[in-house]
């Protein structure tokens, strides 16, 4: 008689590739997915702990867990297991684990079984190899993500993850090629690489970099496009602008986070740039694609953030001209430089930054957006639903199409009308 299992996945695009391998491992071992947490036999829950919100989600849906399907065996894991091990919801948790040994989940689940005793492990210290993972294929015929990276040694003064999620270290780039290739050959024409600092890919290692796993991959014929999730302006060099303007599968879409438009905030967060530093960088990506698709994320009511130094966080954002900011008033985070700070910003004061922030994004977004109206673009499709045809461009503009089309297959579109965060198309025939 098999078991059944559902993940739950929080948070960010390295937790839903674990969850994407700890799903493939169990049903290699004869375990049956079930689409509900609530009539499932195991029910694992991969945490977040980003911000106060995320913890708050991930300690909800353990109580919801618990409370809808009370005889079930419950594995939690993740950042905010790993941030909060002494302090989990007061429910049972039969298997829990941070964010190590995601890969032997299966193992200590048939441990358990054999067993049934509560299974609790953690790790001491922020050193750790890299644990290998590798995930064969992705329900989504179209995108796959990779993991390559894992950990971060920048310690923003605000961020708790470079203590839940340890030091900067990467997957062996023999191995990622050998990940890649199986993923294309399995029908994925997109590859997204993942991880907490991607732009730092090998560099620990000094034997490679993120330039030189884009220039290996980039040799895989079935192979459209090679996309970087998110990478930080300092690790943006020459090499990478070079290759960003040399090599068309590279996606002309990056995520660069800025957290703050005024230099004063960003010393004050640690941050390793100053505004001049960050838009000559810009400046350089721009020239070689000047149509890129460029992302960001900004905090408002950093503490000590006096309304000037809001003001001018947002002239910068409007300067740069970003295409989307995803704004997040400052969460306190125990145990990092930021909580202790001197003028703290009240939650008012950061809801109201909040609105008028995101007020602009929307208005950068459209603008953005309206450049392409009229103009021919390749979509790649990845899902058809009601009778649209929806996908995105090379750069990451979400395209809607009336009719049938064949799913992961690109198409030559004429962009007809633009909204302020998908366009609609016309295919050319």
């Amino acid at each position: 008689m098999y078991m059944t299992f559902n993940i739950i996945t929080l948070g960010c695009k390295v937790n839903a590739y674990e969850s994407e391998f700890i799903k493939e491992q169990l049903l290699k071992n004869n375990f049956k997915y079930e689409k509900s947490y609530k009539t499932s036999d195991i029910v694992i829950v991969n945490t977040c702990s980003v911000t106060n919100m995320a913890d708050n989600k991930s300690f909800k849906m353990i109580r919801d867990v618990r409370r809808d399907n009370p005889a079930c065996i419950m594995v939690v894991c993740g950042c905010s297991a790993e941030n909060h091990k002494d302090d989990m919801p007061d429910v049972y948790i039969d298997i829990l684990i941070g964010n190590r040994d995601k890969s032997k989940i299966v193992s200590i689940i048939k441990e358990y079984l054999i067993s049934n005793k509560t299974y609790v492990k953690f790790y001491e210290g922020r050193n750790s190899e890299f644990e290998d993972m590798k995930v064969e294929e992705f329900e989504d015929r179209t995108r796959a993500f990779i993991k390559i990276q894992d950990g971060c040694n920048n310690f923003c003064s605000y961020c708790i993850i470079p203590y839940v999620r340890g030091n900067i270290r990467s997957k062996d780039i023999n191995k990622a090629i050998e990940e890649i290739e199986e993923l294309v050959n399995n029908g994925h024409k997109e590859i997204v690489f993942t991880g907490i600092d991607t732009g730092n890919y090998g560099r620990e290692t000094g034997k490679y970099n993120l330039v030189d796993l884009i220039r290996a991959i980039s040799k895989f014929d079935k192979l459209e496009r090679i996309r970087v999730s998110s990478i930080e302006i300092t690790s943006i060099d020459d090499e990478f602008i070079k290759e960003l303007k040399n090599n068309k599968k590279l996606c002309g879409h990056l995520h660069v986070s800025l957290q703050s438009g005024c230099d004063k905030t960003l010393k004050a967060m640690n941050r390793k740039y100053n505004t001049k530093e960050y838009l000559d960088k810009i400046k350089k990506i721009r020239k070689v694609r000047p149509d890129i698709n460029l992302t960001t994320d900004v905090i408002v009511g950093f503490p000590g953030e006096t309304e000037e130094d809001f003001k001018e966080s947002v002239e910068f954002c409007k300067k740069v001209g970003f295409s989307k900011i995803h704004v997040f008033p400052y969460s306190k985070r125990k145990g990092t430089r930021a909580a202790t700070m001197p003028d703290q910003v009240d939650n008012a004061t950061k809801k109201e930054r909040a609105r008028e922030l995101i007020k602009i994004d929307e208005d950068l977004q459209k603008e953005y957006y309206s450049k392409f109206k009229g103009e021919e673009v390749e979509v790649l499709i990845e899902e058809v639903k009601n009778g649209v045809s929806i996908g995105h461009t090379e750069n990451f503009i979400k395209v809607e199409i009336k009719g049938k089309l064949e799913e992961n297959t690109n198409y030559k579109v004429k962009v007809m009308k633009a909204y302020s965060d998908y366009v609609t198309g016309k295919v050319i025939k």
